[in-house]
């Protein structure tokens, strides 16, 4: 059976209309003759996506009980029965209620799709798993419903649904998203015009990124090689040398020039990791790199152009930089054509860019050579050719024969090579001239005489010297990579070192400091930023300085000890580029930390206005509206109207008063000025007047008050004042079949109050929130007030010296527990010392 495909409207926000162009598409293929049902969709009562339904086949959804509470949820055993051609599945990523046959709508729709049905179904940008983090940075809002992206990225087809941010805040303002209750609170919040536009430009870029691999998929099924100039890519080839800054500009302004442009900067390493760099160059330009929007890679290879193509080819680049070779024109003759010219050559349709730079090589210097074997092998080497020339010229004339005369040249053919291997290069020809001068002068006649009689002889001392420069040359190339490993192994090491002492958990300045006396046998380091030292092991370097590294604008490091030699300079880039870095991190660090209390302060008073604003707004309006009708003379009211209108107007000021008393109440608690009175206050005293306050009657609340609880030592107004906050909550969240309770207990001269409903309950990990000032944890109508009722009743009863807490109820709910001092001694007043942190400042 052939699996059915996927069709995924994707949104950058609610209310762009992705359930409505999900409808429309149904109702277009139903029109052609395809059999379409509609498996679930959340109209959110809105008219207009409510009238696409008409002449649609709506299946019956299923429903499922749960904590007293029945949930419509979508019937996939009906939908799998009755197997339409195309299914209409309705919000991808959400989760289904206890007892359904996934925990997941998308997990209903694989099952679709595996039975051979067509989906066609519709997610928003937020529930995207990988981007859930981006979206609470812009939006404050955690999501918890998720779809993973790879069930994405398997739909066959995802179209955006788009509309700008402007014109979508005036669907709200207009009602067409949201019930009118909830406006207000949805463009002062979530769909402010900033989180918007981010959420847009995240839903395009995304988007973008999957039309990206989508080719890039579609390349490699179909064996396509050549670049598809889709998209400008640049890629930038970095070499460690100090070009690289100039060469990444260069590379980020071709970037710039074509919208969408990107940046790619590649470092290609050897095989056996041998290519010379500067691992602090190196850092610096991957830093340089983040900094201009780009990414950067590391991939092997021997052969640099080719891998460097290879790379350009693999990403589907379009342009390629490079600089200027740094070798010197007779080195550049002497060693053939460079990497530039061989890129040229295999780029193909790739645009290569040269870039010159200040190091390209000069006109007449010439390479310099290098040597891998140490002067005391070369002196072994000298010291075997003068020593073990003479010591086989006596064997071999012992043994002298005119039939020997092979044996005698392959034996001091024998001798150079091994001098090669001994000392290189220079004692292998010292050790050449030699033999072929004792050959001509013990073994070939004339005896004892320097003559060279035939050409023949020429040629054997030529080829003497031939074999040991040949040989010395592979001898000094494999001494020298063997240093050059051992040098980088000790890197490696030393810099694993110091990130994993930081890992660890040790200071990264104090780390760092401490590895580099280590690593380099130094006397003392130290660094210097601003007024503050910074020491190894925390002793201060005595000995005299030797070196002084900056640290940019930041500080100094200083050395102690040792001169240090070129390598270990090197490394000590590497090092000086991580504590740059290090001291970078600890400003930022230091910066936002200043900035913390700003943002928490500016985060207070965005939630005071956006709450507070509605919630002062309506009953004054309401009031003005009721005075003023009935200040006009010429309207006649009836008795009941105006009472009506009085009621309305005593209701609304009402509700203004409570609402200034909560704030003046929650100014005076988080200012530790709150007089509190205690005295032995009866449960009596203040439960019954609780529930009159909210006109709760028998049934609404169930009571469980032992008698034997003794009093508490309580403010009993602010005491009632907590109770109507708890209840208030517990009545609003608790279902209608099971009423919220008031138990009490006692235990080591302590009272518990506990306030308990069996409503959602709240996740552990968002507990300590709901005590802080405007919070209402996601709820967005505009009848549940301004978020102080918890964070008043904190503040309350933590200054009657008790506690409030939050506790799961067992079977599903909250429980809200209030602890104070049992009564035990005469009546007391005084004042609620002031918060001691962020969450006693309720």
């Amino acid at each position: 059976m052939p699996r059915g495909r996927l069709r995924v409207m994707l949104g950058a926000a609610p209310g762009v209309g992705k359930t409505y162009a999900m409808l429309e598409e149904g109702r277009r293929l139903r029109d052609l003759g395809t059999d379409v049902v509609v498996a679930v969709a959340e109209t959110h009562e809105r008219a207009a996506t409510a009238a696409l339904l008409d002449g649609l086949e709506v299946l019956p959804r299923r429903r499922i009980d749960h904590r007293g509470v029945t949930l419509a949820e979508l019937d996939l055993d009906a939908v799998l029965a009755r197997r339409p051609q195309l299914a209409l599945v309705d919000e991808l990523a959400h989760t289904n209620a206890p007892g359904s046959a996934n925990e997941k709508r998308w997990q209903d729709v694989e099952a679709m799709l595996a039975a051979g049905i067509d989906v066609t179904s519709t997610v928003n940008i937020q529930h995207i798993a990988s981007l859930i983090d981006v979206v609470e940075q812009i939006t404050g809002a955690r999501q918890r419903e998720t779809v993973p992206d790879a069930v994405l990225r398997a739909a066959d087809q995802i179209e955006l649904v788009d509309l700008a941010p402007q014109a979508l805040r005036d669907r709200l303002a207009e009602g067409l998203v949201y019930p009118t209750a909830r406006i207000d609170a949805a463009l002062s919040n979530y769909f402010r015009l900033g989180n918007l536009t981010a959420l847009r430009e995240l839903a395009l870029l995304w988007l973008a990124d999957e039309v990206d691999s989508a080719l890039q998929r579609y390349r490699a099924e179909h064996g396509i090689a050549g670049t598809w100039e889709a998209r400008e890519r640049v890629v930038v080839a970095l070499t460690g040398g100090p070009e690289g800054q100039t060469l990444l500009r260069r590379g980020a302004r071709i970037a710039a020039r074509a919208a969408g442009g990107e940046l790619l900067a590649v470092h290609v390493t050897g095989q056996d990791g041998l290519r010379e760099s500067t691992p602090g160059a190196l850092a610096e330009q991957r830093a340089l790199v983040e900094q201009l929007g780009g990414t950067y890679h590391q991939v092997v290879g021997d052969d640099i152009p080719r891998a460097l193509v290879a790379f350009a080819r693999a990403e589907n680049a379009t342009q390629l930089v490079i600089g200027v070779s740094r070798r010197s024109r007779l080195s550049a003759l002497l060693t053939g054509p460079g990497i530039g010219a061989t890129v040229i050559r295999e780029s193909g349709d790739i645009d290569v860019h040269i870039v010159s730079h200040s190091r390209a090589g000069g006109r007449f210097s010439l390479p310099r050579p290098r040597g891998g074997l140490t002067v005391r092998r070369r002196v072994y080497g000298f010291v075997l050719a003068v020593i073990g020339g003479p010591l086989l010229t006596l064997l071999l004339t012992s043994l002298r024969s005119p039939e020997s005369m092979t044996a005698d040249v392959l034996s001091y053919q024998l001798l150079v090579v091994v001098v090669a291997l001994v000392g290189g290069i220079w004692p292998a020809v010292f050790a050449a001239l030699l033999s072929g001068l004792t050959l001509d002068y013990f073994f070939v006649e004339p005896l004892y005489t320097i003559t060279v009689g035939e050409p023949l002889h020429v040629v054997a001392l030529l080829l003497y010297v031939v074999i040991a420069v040949l040989v010395s040359i592979v001898v000094d190339q494999a001494a020298r990579r063997t240093r050059v490993a051992q040098r980088a192994a000790a890197e490696a090491e030393l810099l694993a070192t110091v990130a994993g002492g930081v890992i660890r958990g040790e200071d990264a300045l104090q780390a760092l400091v401490t590895r580099t006396r280590e690593a380099f046998g130094l006397a003392g380091v130290r660094l210097l930023v601003g007024g503050e030292v910074v020491t190894a092991d925390g002793e201060p370097a005595e000995p005299a300085l030797t070196r002084t590294v900056p640290l940019g604008d930041r500080g100094t490091l200083e050395l102690s000890g040792r001169e240090l030699e070129a390598a270990d300079r090197r490394l000590l880039a590497a090092i000086v580029a991580q504590l740059d870095a290090a001291l970078e991190h600890r400003d930022l660090a230091a910066t936002a930390g200043e900035l913390a209390p700003l943002a928490e302060a500016d985060r207070v008073r965005s939630a005071l206005l956006a709450a507070v604003g509605h919630d002062l707004r309506s009953p004054l309006a309401s009031a003005t509206a009721a005075v003023s009708t009935l200040r006009q003379t010429g309207l006649a009211l009836s008795d009941a109207d105006r009472d009506e209108l009085l009621a309305t107007a005593d209701e609304s000021l009402h509700g203004l008063a409570a609402l200034v008393t909560n704030l003046l109440d929650a100014s005076r608690v988080e200012a530790g000025v709150l007089g509190v009175s205690l005295a032995p206050t009866e449960l009596d005293d203040v439960v019954p007047p609780a529930l009159d306050e909210l006109a709760l009657g028998p049934g609404q609340v169930e009571l469980d008050l032992p008698a034997d609880v003794p009093p508490l030592l309580a403010d009993g107004v602010l005491l009632q004042r907590v109770l109507v906050n708890l209840l208030g909550n517990a009545v609003r969240y608790s279902p209608a079949d099971r009423p919220p309770v008031i138990a009490a207990s006692e235990f080591g001269g302590t009272v518990q109050l506990r306030v308990i409903d069996h409503g959602p309950g709240i996740p552990a990990e968002r507990r300590d929130a709901v005590f802080l000032p405007f919070q209402r944890l996601g709820d967005t109508d505009n009848d549940s007030g301004i978020g102080l009722g918890l964070a008043l009743s904190k503040g309350f009863v933590e200054g009657m010296g008790g506690t409030l807490e939050a506790e799961d109820t067992p079977g599903g709910g909250l429980t809200m527990v209030v602890a104070l001092p049992a009564a035990a001694g005469p009546t007391a007043t005084r004042s609620a010392p002031p918060a001691t942190d962020g969450e006693d400042q309720a």
